[in-house]
């Protein structure tokens, strides 16, 4: 028997994409598991919630009556299903302990994937998360879903054009790991919050998302706190998951200025302290410049993450 799974879905302004993925997990997408299905609607204005109700009445949803963020509704859920740190993990109705999914309104899953994706986490015991292959609509690979963690190095290589030039170096590509086959398993940094499994027990020991992070860089957050703690991260590209992208921000300048933002908080947060001093002032030079005004005022009125939680 596996493992239990809450899915979380997290919405703003997607109703019609929610529902196709709403659609296609009752269509087989959880075929073989016992699993809860919450969605946190996020302040939408375009008839998301009424179609959660009328459409799926065995959805749980939470309506955030705002919009404070992604990894905020995320922690909504998450708490309501049980999810806390220090306690033990939730279980399922054989007892064994419940596993978390975060999922994007904006993908398509097959039937039985998500049973596969649990049957990828549960015989690995040290697995403390796992995501799949993403794939845009045009069949190419969401490069978002395998990821190194966005050190100053790392994020040098991506930003200076590096890696976009020499996508095959182990050095210059490892940003989105395109060094890699996509259709190899392999141990990772971090996969993407658009759909991404985490054991019950590590969520446990580590905590939910830090609620700092608005948009963007909470799972790679989350990632790092697991690695940390001693758990590993793998992607598994078996299961094969559609993901449209972007649907809800859709490259606003609120987006953009919160990517930016993320880079900021992950770097003040798990980076800036061992940083040599003439590097730091280059990385938040680079970040102020794409970041914008608000950014630099931000970053250099202290705001910055700190290294808590």
């Amino acid at each position: 028997m596996r493992g239990a799974l809450d899915v979380v879905i997290v919405n703003h302004n997607t109703a019609d994409l929610l529902v196709d993925c709403l659609e296609s997990l009752h269509a087989g997408g959880l075929d073989g598991l016992e699993a809860c299905v919450w969605v946190v609607d996020n302040g939408s204005t375009d008839g998301s919630a009424a179609a959660v109700r009328t459409g799926f009445p065995d959805v749980r949803l939470i309506e955030s009556g705002g919009n404070p963020g992604f990894a905020a509704a995320n922690n909504l859920a998450l708490a309501r299903a049980g999810h806390r740190l220090g306690g033990p993990a939730p279980s399922g109705s054989d007892g064994r302990p419940r596993h978390a999914l975060l999922l994007n309104p904006d993908t398509l899953v097959p039937p039985s994937a998500l049973a596969a994706l649990v049957d990828a986490l549960e015989a690995e015991r040290d697995l403390g998360a796992v995501g799949p292959r993403l794939v845009l609509p045009d069949g190419s690979l969401d490069l978002a879903c395998r990821r190194s963690f966005p050190t100053p190095e790392v994020a040098f290589y991506r930003f200076s054009g590096l890696a976009r030039r020499f996508p095959s170096s182990p050095r210059f590509g490892r940003y989105n790991m395109t060094f890699l086959p996509e259709d190899e398993p392999a141990d990772v940094d971090s996969v993407v919050g658009a759909c991404m499994l985490v054991r019950g027990e590590a969520i446990a020991a580590v905590g939910v998302l830090d609620e700092r992070f608005w948009m963007y860089g909470e799972d790679l957050d989350w990632a790092l706190r697991l690695r940390r703690a001693g758990w590993r991260v793998g992607y598994r590209p078996n299961v094969v998951i559609r993901h449209v992208k972007r649907a809800s921000s859709r490259a606003s300048a609120k987006a953009r200025y919160e990517f930016q933002r993320a880079m900021w908080l992950f770097y003040d947060k798990h980076y800036r302290a061992t940083t040599p001093r003439r590097i730091d002032v280059l990385v938040r030079l680079g970040l102020g410049l794409k970041g914008g005004r608000r950014l630099w005022r931000e970053m250099h009125m202290g705001a910055g993450a700190g290294g808590a939680g």
